[in-house]
């Protein structure tokens, strides 16, 4: 029975509320959830005041202290986001990190508000201005900035009507060279009539709305005050000669600010100068340097203190974080630069390559996030079965065209940069992506705890996928009788059974053989050898190979699905996932979703399509790579190709394990290799039936151990349920190891 949560304006029982197990509890699973508040809560049955406390802990610490690490209770603003935290505990569901919906202003921090302010909030104290950030600005902007609205100033004092802007644009000159600490106010102008056909002017007792005192003369012309300032001849060459030039100029300080995301500051400075000052007349612009024991009245435009924050890496856009908002301009460039540059005039195959290998970064993300808002805002089955559908289109993506375009030109080298890629995606997710979340998370906490029952059920579908089995094999170069018979040694199974089958029956042919003894019963060294699955017109293959591989294809999909109605129908206890907004009292907004359900699956729809177009121009271009490179093809498949794409979990996991939720960061990496095995090496199969490609389900000796030593190894670590960084140390160098292992391996046959 799953025990109720607590309430938690209070606790009257005595002996709960003083329980030496819930004490312990609270000591082992301070857990830091997303929202800053994911606890754990650990009950000790209602005994009869007779039993003491101690002695309720010596008949239930077991039980208790298990449930104690498997309980966890979260906290949300809303239903929708309630359910996006319920599915990142449940089996086969993407693992999300950012909201889905906008968090309420009073509930950020002091920090993130800044972010987002609008560059016209008056603090009380600024500190000194004086910071590296500011000096980067003074080198990189502000010389040249002020300097062109000098000469702009020079160019509207040279036509007599522009020189209020003229006057204007002289004094936003030493603005722009060091905004720090000044402020630019949009002040109210009165006007009178000085005679009853005069015109209007400013009133000679006028005050200024920022600072008080009277408004200095320069900023109110007389012959320009008036609601007929737009229609003056100064406006138009204002508006001709002046502003486009320092539009133009803001501009591209604006993006390259943006591009640089710590200096984005600067970026809405300048946007705002572009947008609001420029556009207004002289005479209702003031600039004053702010003084801390002044008041300050009526609109402040613009005021800056500082540069650069370094906290704009957690900046959003509409629920988008801004490095995959300022990586998206890169899929437009690759996918123009891709086809309409098709016989490489302007750049070349490895230019080309990697940038469609980096825009499947960001479109992984959108794809991430479109998922995970459908399925925050559905139920259950509409959720599974995007999940399901839309979980592994980044990789399958690549990996079919890639077969494809391989089967267009009969060229083997695809099928097998495939099945490098697939093998360093699932070793990958099981060593690197585990063992980097657990050196990082330790860090900052001593000792981390996951639900090992949970992380359980993937690890035996990864021990179902590779389980160990018997098989034979030979590396080549390895002395080779002439009379030779394969004996049994160590080979995993699973996905990997067919594999097992075609060293056990095929015919070992070598390409080069030499007697090292001179006698013909003696020892022969032979290269290059290989099991031919095709002797007797193919009748070991088409007879026995094919059929298991199509067996095996069918199953593994079977065992997915029973795993998924283990976790989420008969056995949902073991997550033990708890929404409450109790711990952050009046709380109950309503959901303000960042993209509804049609806008995320229009956003869904594109980005996988833009996906194909990505994957499509990275197989187009990766030949003459594979070709020329002087690295092993292995290499480049497990590393560039299978680890690219993963970037946005990686990252996911890691923000899990810094706020000690290092469950999520394992099941991250668990959740696509079993996906890996599952699902899409089953699809890629069965897509062989329709479009008749050269990938087999038989692997390389060097996929199948480094695999199976990958499973087993992630088996031992995650068995107590808790770790360090010396464990996470432990896989991320083995995962090492094995690169400097597919760096140094000879390339494929075929290649």
């Amino acid at each position: 029975d799953v025990p109720k949560v607590p309430d938690c304006r209070g606790d009257s029982d005595g002996s709960r509320r003083g329980s030496l197990c819930d004490r312990l509890c609270a000591a082992i699973n301070n857990v830091q959830g997303d929202l800053g508040d994911m606890g754990c809560h650990l009950h000790c049955p209602h005994v009869p005041p007779a039993v003491s406390t101690l002695s309720c802990c010596q008949q239930h610490s077991e039980e208790v202290c298990e449930n104690c690490v498997v309980k966890t209770t979260l906290t949300a603003e809303n239903a929708v986001e309630a359910n996006k935290l319920s599915n990142n505990y449940k089996f086969g569901f993407k693992k999300w990190k950012s909201h889905v919906t906008a968090r309420p202003w009073e509930d950020r921090s002091e920090i993130v508000k800044e972010l987002y302010s609008d560059l016209n909030v008056i603090r009380g104290s600024g500190g000194s201005a004086l910071t590296c950030g500011n000096v980067f600005y003074l080198l990189i902007f502000g010389w040249w900035l002020s300097l062109l609205y000098v000469l702009v100033a020079a160019v509207m004092f040279i036509t007599i009507m522009g020189s209020p802007y003229g006057r204007l644009c002289w004094h936003l000159a030493g603005y722009f060279l060091w905004p720090f600490g000044k402020v630019i106010q949009k002040v109210e102008v009165r006007q009178h009539r000085e005679s009853p056909g005069g015109a209007w002017a400013a009133g000679a007792g006028e005050s200024s709305a920022l600072l008080g005192g009277p408004t200095p003369h320069r900023w109110r012309p007389r012959c320009w005050a008036g609601t007929g300032y737009w229609h003056r001849a100064g406006t138009a060459a204002w508006l001709c000669l002046g502003y486009p030039v320092l539009a133009l100029a803001h501009g591209l300080v604006c993006v390259t600010a943006w591009l640089l995301i710590v200096l984005i500051p600067v970026a809405k400075l300048s946007a705002r100068a572009t947008s609001r000052v420029l556009l207004l007349p002289p005479q209702r612009v003031l600039i004053r340097r702010l003084r801390m024991t002044e008041n300050t009245e009526g609109e402040v435009i613009l005021c800056c203190y500082r540069a650069a924050n370094p906290y704009y890496y957690k900046y959003a856009v509409d629920g988008i974080n801004v490095f995959a908002v300022n990586l998206l301009p890169l899929v437009l460039v690759t996918l123009v630069l891709g086809y309409v540059d098709s016989h490489n005039h302007l750049t070349g195959s490895a230019v080309k390559f990697t940038l469609a290998l980096l825009s499947i970064m960001p479109l992984s993300y959108y794809i991430g996030m479109a998922i995970a808002s459908i399925s925050a805002q559905s139920n259950f089955a509409v959720g599974a079965v995007v999940n399901a559908t839309f979980g592994s289109i980044t990789e399958l993506t690549f990996y079919v065209t890639a077969l494809i375009k391989g089967s267009r030109e009969g060229n083997r080298c695809y099928a097998e940069v495939v099945k490098s890629a697939l093998t360093g995606t699932l070793v990958g997710c099981v060593l690197f992506v585990p063992g980097l979340c657990m050196v990082i998370g330790g860090i900052r906490h001593q000792e981390q705890r996951f639900n090992s029952r949970s992380a359980g059920v993937s690890s035996a579908l990864l021990f179902l996928s590779v389980g160990g089995e018997v098989g034979t094999g030979v590396a080549p170069g390895l002395g080779v009788p002439p009379g030779w018979v394969p004996t049994p040694c160590p080979v995993p199974a699973g996905v990997f059974a067919p594999t097992l089958f075609s060293k056990v029956y095929g015919k070992l042919v070598c390409g080069e053989c030499h007697n090292v003894t001179q006698n013909p019963l003696g020892h022969y060294l032979c290269h290059n050898c290989h099991f031919d699955l095709m002797d007797n017109n193919g009748t070991l293959y088409y007879s026995h190979v094919q059929p298991l591989v199509y067996t095996v294809s069918i199953l593994l999909p079977a065992a997915y699905l029973i795993g998924l109605f283990f976790t989420l129908k008969t056995h949902t206890h073991i997550y033990d996932i708890h929404i409450s907004d109790c711990h952050m009292p009046g709380h109950h907004h309503s959901a303000v979703v960042h993209w509804s359900r049609w806008r995320a699956l229009v956003i869904l729809l594109l980005s996988t399509l833009c996906m194909s177009a990505c994957a499509d121009l990275a197989t187009e271009h990766i030949s003459p790579i594979l070709t020329n490179s002087t690295i092993s093809q292995y290499f480049i498949g497990v590393t560039v190709l299978a680890m690219v794409p993963e970037l946005p979990e990686i990252v996911n996991g890691i923000q899990f394990a810094l706020q000690n939720n290092l469950s999520l960061s394992i099941e991250i990496g668990n959740c696509i290799a079993v996906q890996v095995c599952m699902l899409q090496i089953p699809i890629l199969v069965l897509f062989t039936i329709f479009y008749p490609t050269n990938f087999t389900l038989v692997f390389s000796d060097l996929h199948v151990y480094a695999s199976m030593f990958s499973v087993v190894l992630m088996n031992y670590i995650f068995m107590d349920g808790k770790c360090d960084y010396f464990q996470g140390t432990v896989l991320v160098m083995v995962y090492f190891i094995l690169l400097a292992v597919y760096f140094f391996a000879p390339s494929p046959s075929g290649c």
